[in-house]
């Protein structure tokens, strides 16, 4: 039986997935999934990609037993610390490996998109580290709300090249670099999540794969077993969720859970919660659930999470959302807020506003006494001071 984290050759998930591309993009797209499908099972890529991530990334990132909210909650809840990753987030394992297969393919220049930033920072911090040129494209309006990270990407030796189009947020950041990437072909395009043409969502989805590999390796030094009975994780695009759940999208009994940005609300039309909103459509070189108007035009999300400002939805995420394999959740903005600060102020962790979504779903499950539950803890929250302090109470 076919698992579901394979695709079909022409790189669909079921109904969702493949490579919409231009002409122009295809000896990349090409050449990139030959060299994936290569060097994935290769030994020496595989010991160098290990390597990295334990000495300069910092792995296994820590399984931690949150006390304080399995007593409000119920349950043994733990928090799945990518937030201690280097650069501050679960992006650094995706664009080692990417990084890597660019070295290989001997490209010298990287594009890539950023929405919170992190992506941005996680590029710019391979690229600085194999002494590649890098640009950076990202929303102007993400580049005020996440100045941190532009400052971060720029001190690393980055180029930042802010999109001034649309809503000028994630989508648009995206859009700006794919055009880059098709009048300079021989660019490598380092994409940030599990989106894009095929081999991509395939690609990083088996990059972020490490957190969920060492989730069953924890929990069975923790206790005693090799799967939780539920995964949490908030998805955008869906690099972290595809990351949490990869392992475990086989094993029925545990229950996976995705968190989309719910905005103002689902219905208020600021929302990006796009699996309850969209319909099937191709954006960015995939077809997938896409929040649009009755004329097939994208509309435009709204989310106070950088992260998850995001029209579409990886297209692994969007055929195990359809099929019932996965549930999917919208938090509202408000909601998000007030996790990041009870955890901020019960657990001293602050977490990114992202991440803060995927905590805020504990107020809609009903937990057994005994239950086992894993939160992705994506990112860490330093990127989002300036948001979080404005809201506090």
């Amino acid at each position: 039986m076919k698992s579901l984290v394979e695709t079909d050759e022409l790189g669909f998930y079921g109904k969702f997935g493949g490579a919409y591309i231009p002409e122009l993009l295809y000896p990349a797209v090409e050449e990139l999934r030959k060299a994936y499908l290569k060097y994935k099972d290769d030994t020496s890529f595989e010991d160098e990609f290990k390597a990295l991530l334990k000495d300069y990334v910092g792995r296994p990132t820590p399984l931690y037993y949150s006390e304080k909210l399995s007593e409000k909650y119920g349950g043994k809840i733990y928090l799945k610390r990518e937030d201690l990753c280097h650069t501050g987030a679960h992006k650094i394992n995706n664009t080692i490996g990417q990084i890597l297969l660019a070295k290989r393919l001997n490209k010298t220049q990287i594009v890539a998109e950023t929405g919170a930033g992190q992506h941005g920072v996680a590029t710019a911090t391979v690229c600085a580290l194999l002494g590649m040129e890098c640009i950076i494209y990202m929303g102007e309006k993400d580049m005020e709300r996440q100045a941190p990270n532009v400052q971060r990407i720029k001190y690393l030796g980055a180029k930042v090249i802010p999109a001034v189009s649309g809503s000028k947020t994630l989508k648009d950041a995206t859009n700006e670099a794919i055009r880059h990437w098709i009048n300079n072909p021989d660019t490598f395009y380092l994409i940030g999540s599990v989106v894009g043409p095929h081999p991509y969502p395939s690609m990083v989805a088996y990059f972020q794969s490490v957190i969920s590999e060492e989730i069953i390796r924890q929990l069975q030094e923790k206790e005693g077993v090799n799967h939780p009975d539920k995964v949490i994780a908030c998805v955008g695009g869906g690099s972290n969720a595809a990351g949490a759940f990869y392992h475990f999208y086989d094993v029925p009994e545990v229950d996976l859970i995705a968190v989309e940005a719910g905005g103002l609300g689902v219905k208020s039309g600021k929302s990006a919660a796009t699996a309850q909103l969209g319909k099937p459509g191709v954006i960015h070189g995939s077809y997938t659930l896409l929040m649009q108007d009755e004329f097939g035009q994208i509309t435009e999300p709204h989310s106070i999470s950088a992260g998850l400002d995001y029209p579409g939805i990886g297209p692994l995420h969007a055929e195990t959302i359809h099929s019932g394999r996965v549930d999917c959740i919208a938090i509202n903005d408000d909601k998000a807020l007030d996790h990041a600060s009870f955890l901020a102020k019960s657990e001293g962790i602050i977490p990114a506003l992202e991440s803060s979504h995927a905590l805020a779903v504990l107020d809609h499950l009903k937990i057994k006494k005994d239950e086992i539950i894993v939160i992705n803890l994506s990112g860490r929250g330093d990127k989002d001071m300036s948001t979080l302090t404005q809201n506090m109470e």
